[in-house]
């Protein structure tokens, strides 16, 4: 019994490295065949040790990995932050009242597909400043699935749930806070997920289009300016390994907060 419980505790462990091995063999792969001109998995580990040093270095000539990652991740927390601060009340709202949701999904769903490349010019225009017109764009493009998934939250409450909260005579805002924000919980969490996943990938993006310190604007020096395609793979393995992180926190507190009453 014991040695059954450890192999299934151990099983998404061992998933997980199966995974990054294919993965490494096909780079290898990849590598032999471009003759190594994209730098096979042992050789950007070396690359990536050399980055990793002094990760903290803030000279004006020379910013380290780390700082480029802290400037990336403040302007993806800005952008995110404010995004679920409106998205949130906006998605309730429009879960709980039907003329709400009919005037307002009409916008939602004009603006969602819009890339998020062309919300920086407009953020350009308004800000006159790169760095705001950055997280402006990822203020926008981080709205969309958590607005969207709070309203479906709040929408799909059963009706005996309602029922209930009549019963026992439920003011208006312990109806919200002992049964809506319970039971919408969940599917908030879910948007937010998948809100900090665009908005990471977006800041890429981003700084390529605003400059800066940011890891975004770390590839696009290396690519266009003669830079080491082994320096943006360990960029790009180090945004990859941070979107995990993010993508991990999220998932974490979608099982801690379950729904009950």
């Amino acid at each position: 019994m014991k040695k059954l419980l450890s192999i299934r505790t151990y099983k998404p462990l061992l998933y997980f490295m199966a995974g990054i091995a294919l993965m490494g063999g096909i780079w290898e792969l990849i590598s032999w065949y471009t003759k190594y001109e994209i730098p096979s998995p042992r050789m950007t580990w070396t690359v990536l040790k050399e980055v990793m040093q002094n990760p903290m270095q803030d000279d004006p000539d020379y910013k380290g990995i780390g700082t480029k990652l802290i400037s990336s991740l403040t302007r993806v927390g800005i952008g995110f932050g404010l995004g679920s601060l409106l998205a949130i009340p906006i998605g309730l709202l429009m879960g709980s009242n039907k003329i709400v949701m009919n005037i307002i999904n009409p916008m939602v769903q004009i603006l969602r597909p819009v890339s998020p490349l062309a919300w920086f010019p407009l953020g350009l225009a308004f800000f006159q400043d790169s760095p705001k017109a950055s997280i402006f764009m990822i203020f926008i493009c981080s709205l969309w699935p958590t607005l969207i998934n709070a309203a479906f939250g709040v929408s799909s409450i059963p009706q005996d749930h309602k029922n209930v909260g009549k019963a026992f005579g439920f003011s208006r805002w312990k109806y919200i806070t002992r049964i809506m924000l319970p039971y919408s919980l969940p599917h908030i969490l879910t948007g937010l997920r998948l809100s900090i996943g665009v908005a990471w990938m977006v800041i890429v993006a981003g700084e390529m289009l605003s400059g800066g310190i940011g890891l975004g604007y770390f590839v696009w020096e290396e690519g266009f300016n003669g830079g080491s395609v082994a320096k943006i793979l360990v960029a790009i393995i180090i945004i990859g390994i941070v979107g995990l992180l993010l993508d991990m926190i999220f998932i974490g507190l979608q099982k801690r907060f379950t729904y009950a009453i």
